[in-house]
């Protein structure tokens, strides 16, 4: 559905020191500063696939779904969208994709959100009895309600975000491109949208690349990863193998019956964090069995809990690898 070969999308960028006299120089000779946002970058991603797309800020993530939707154009390389080059903006690869932009809205700000779907609905040419099903089921997953007759500007953020993701996909588009759709939403909004995201997927078998740098989005929404980092590729590949290739351990909370101290844990692994009730230990994979063992045996636990290590950490890792 997506192929990427050797992108590269470099900006020439205008440098000057401070004050008047350098304003008035630059007016008549100038100092431009290559930027490379992307720098050569492969991948392919089939339909019906949900991909994680990860780097910190300014690795070029926004700038290459910018370039897959054809609102930039690259600077070199292939780029293909279900066989189309997306910087011709073809009518029927307009029809096809969605990016949606979690800081920007596209909704119409003193006119409810339903006139929004109807200037949509015209825009994409969408047959009525095929807009009044999309919206039904739209409504449904979403739990829209009366949200729909409201003007966009008494909504809160968490409601103009359900009706933004409504207005980009009454065309029902097969690629979605979505950067941090839950940026600023509480803990339940972002739920929600996180699984109208699944369902999405999974009724129509649409192909999402999302961007997010809350790792709660990724872990639930995307079994595969691709990482970049300053615009080269870092990683690409199953989550949970890069996981346990970057941090090969597993965390281990404890809670306990009575107080117990620190020292009674460090034989056991590395204590991350302890206080009089609760401690939490980094233990190698291979050695959970016998450490949960041992400390069942040895001090008083009431109950405990076997994770992987927080997913910032794996990537913070990552990223210190690749630039070291």
């Amino acid at each position: 559905m997506i192929q990427v070969r050797a992108l590269r999308k470099h900006y020439q960028v205008h440098e000057r020191a401070p004050g008047v006299g350098a304003a008035f120089r630059s007016v008549f000779r100038r100092t431009y500063k290559t930027i490379a946002a992307v720098d050569g970058i492969d991948f392919d991603i089939a339909a019906g696939e949900r991909v994680g797309f990860l780097g910190p800020n300014g690795a070029g993530k926004t700038t290459t779904l910018k370039v897959l939707s054809g609102l930039l154009h690259p600077t070199s390389g292939q780029v293909s969208v279900d066989g189309h080059e997306p910087r011709r903006r073809e009518d029927a690869f307009l029809k096809k994709i969605m990016l949606v932009l979690g800081q920007k809205q596209q909704l119409l700000w003193d006119l409810p959100p339903s006139d929004t779907f109807e200037l949509n609905r015209a825009v994409y040419d969408v047959p009525l009895p095929q807009f009044r099903e999309t919206m039904r089921e739209l409504e449904e997953l979403l739990e829209l309600g009366d949200l729909v007759k409201k003007p966009t500007r008494t909504l809160s953020l968490g409601e103009r975000m359900k009706c933004e993701l409504a207005a980009a996909l009454v065309h029902r588009p097969k690629v979605l491109f979505l950067d941090e759709p839950t940026i600023g939403l509480d803990v339940s909004m972002q739920a929600t949208v996180r699984a109208f995201v699944a369902r999405y997927n999974e009724r129509h078998g649409a192909t999402i690349l999302l961007t997010s740098h809350y790792m709660e989005d990724v872990q639930r929404l995307c079994p595969r990863v691709i990482v970049i980092d300053k615009g080269l590729l870092v990683y690409d590949g199953p989550l949970d193998q890069l996981v346990a290739r970057i941090r090969p351990d597993k965390r281990i909370v404890f809670r306990f019956a009575r107080p117990v101290d620190r020292s009674d844990l460090g034989a056991f692994g590395t204590v991350v964090r302890h206080d009089a009730g609760e401690s939490v230990l980094d233990v190698h994979k291979d050695a959970v069995n016998r450490v949960v063992t041992q400390v069942l045996a040895q001090l008083p636990v009431s109950d405990l809990t076997v994770e992987n290590p927080p997913l910032e950490e794996v990537m913070s890792e990552l990223f210190a690898r690749h630039r070291a």
